[in-house]
């Protein structure tokens, strides 16, 4: 719940008990409204059915009020577009025409800006759109689109050629490429909310060198695979020691772990990440 947005998530593996649920959920929703002296509305009230390759969706039929869509396939919520499948390929292609924009918009005052001042507009127009929300769509298929955006205007503040490699251009600007980004802010989300881990040593009471690992989730659905609590873990796992002792300190975590990522000239996937 925040203030202006509220959410209600209902699961059911039975179909019947799915629908019976969330008509249920929504009358008790309607009586504390009229209770509070409230009214719910349904202009801005959506149902989204999330579903996997595996599920078809429930025809729902609302009864409270035919004024709720509930066919829609993706919705906003706090910044974010998430669709059905949470795919994120709405979302990817709203950064796609921001950054597309932020892109011209640096292009064409970049004779009249000194490189200091372009890189300030980049962290404004184009850092403060990848970075945020990153955790959950950085894992993305599709999030390889605003990388090659990042790398276009990269080129751009340090004016070089569209086939010049951007590695150096990266480091030069003190700027991480997506990959990394997801790797910092996922790690930084992980290390702020250890409670939502489990580690090795809560699941396993045998003392072994793993023990202190975070614990991978079981599961062999992709879309799992590419979430927050399973990649979180999985990257964590991989973190050097050296850092993962800066755990207890979030501001000297942050240090080292930005550090680390700019003494190996950023990395480029999440495969480079994983073998170094």
């Amino acid at each position: 719940m925040f203030a202006d947005d509220t959410s209600i998530v209902i699961s059911n593996t039975n179909p019947e008990d799915f629908k019976n649920t969330i008509n249920t959920v929504m009358t008790e929703i309607m009586d504390w409204f009229q209770s509070n002296l409230l009214t719910l509305n349904f202009n801005k009230t959506t149902f989204l059915q999330f579903l996997t390759k595996q599920n078809k969706a429930s025809k729902i039929q609302i009864t409270v009020s035919n004024s709720i869509n509930t066919n829609i396939t993706s919705t906003k919520f706090l910044g974010l577009t998430i669709d059905n499948s949470l795919s994120w390929n709405d979302h990817i292609a709203l950064l796609t025409s921001k950054l597309n924009k932020a892109s011209y918009a640096i292009r064409a005052v970049k004779p009249y800006m000194s490189s200091d001042v372009l890189r300030t507009i980049y962290f404004s127009y184009v850092h403060s759109v990848i970075s945020y929300g990153i955790i959950f769509w950085g894992n993305s298929h599709l999030s390889t689109n605003i990388f090659k955006i990042q790398k276009r205007i990269i080129r751009t503040l340090t004016n070089t050629g569209r086939h010049d490699t951007c590695r150096p251009l990266f480091k030069q600007l003190q700027i991480l490429p997506l990959p990394s980004q997801y790797i910092f802010s996922l790690l930084l989300f992980v290390n702020k909310n250890r409670d939502l881990f489990l580690s090795n040593s809560e699941i396993n009471k045998i003392n072994t060198k793993y023990n202190q690992n975070l614990h991978l989730p079981s599961t062999n659905l992709t879309l799992v695979q590419r979430g927050v609590l399973y990649s979180g873990s999985k990257i964590y796992h991989f973190l050097p020691l050296s850092i993962k002792a800066h755990s207890n300190n979030a501001k000297c975590f942050k240090v080292a772990l930005k550090r680390y990522l700019i003494e190996h000239v950023f990395f480029y996937s999440l495969d480079e990440y994983f073998q170094m």
